[in-house]
């Protein structure tokens, strides 16, 4: 389970090198059409995270969306849980209390780090790369803080020192399988994050790609995660009519 952030001046190049297969197999690239409750995909991940570790699966991306709903990472404090209008499950993924919800891309990544260096942190700073990368290719300048998970923004338009965040990451890791991933906000209701304390952080806030002027489509933010993913991990896949069925 991870829940440690990595800080701005983390080195990139070699820790991203060792997260890149040294054999070149793709990774399934899925994507959901359809909102997937949060029980199905917690079953759906721990069988592939399961049957990758067994040799009897590939390596996979699945992005969805939820329908609205908070989750309990394993350090969650009750008191953060403050109005909660939607279901609340527990994740068994590192970290807090957060959303799920339409508007919001979320991805989980099942990768077998047998291949892939055995380096959790490399994987930590990866998935932030990841998210970073895709951010500025909207010209949007985002960055990773000491001691506050996540990835997040600058806004100075709020006050001085104010950010936001704009992408949760919680990852779990068994039998050096990964599972769990990173959730991006394109153009969810923000006013859902009422309900918690995002993350346990209260002197913050969050943001998405509409609330900072950028008007984009769910399609079109795929587009640009896979070649990003692909740049900090290597090659990915679409097969044919692979489905949430399949990925199970």
């Amino acid at each position: 389970m991870v829940t440690e952030a990595l800080t701005i001046d983390a080195p990139a190049g070699a820790d991203r090198n060792k997260l890149i297969r040294p054999d070149g197999r793709p990774v399934r690239w899925i994507i959901s059409a359809e909102p997937v409750p949060y029980p199905l995909a917690l079953e759906t991940m721990r069988a592939r995270a399961a049957a990758i570790a067994g040799g009897e699966a590939e390596e996979a991306v699945w992005l969805v969306e939820h329908p609205p709903l908070y989750t309990a990472g394993t350090s969650a404090v009750t008191a953060d849980l403050l109005t909660p209008r939607f279901p609340v499950y527990e994740a068994g993924r590192g970290g807090q209390y957060t959303y799920h919800g339409p508007g919001q891309r979320v991805a989980y990544i099942m990768l077998d780090l047998r291949e892939r260096g055995r380096d959790i942190r490399a994987l930590v700073q990866s998935l932030e790369a990841w998210v970073i990368e895709t951010l500025a290719a909207y010209n949007i300048k985002a960055e990773r803080r000491e001691g506050r998970i996540g990835v997040w923004v600058a806004r100075p338009d709020k006050g001085f020192g104010r950010e936001d965040k704009i992408a949760a990451i919680g990852v779990r890791v068994s039998k050096w399988v990964t599972f769990h991933g990173i959730s991006l906000n394109i153009s969810p209701d923000l006013g859902h994050y009422d309900g918690i304390v995002p993350c346990g952080i209260s002197d913050q806030g969050v943001t998405s790609f509409e609330d900072l002027g950028h008007l984009v489509s769910m399609a079109e933010v795929d587009t640009v995660l896979r070649t990003a993913f692909e740049s900090q991990f290597g090659p990915t896949t679409v097969a044919p009519q692979e489905s949430l069925v399949s990925v199970g």
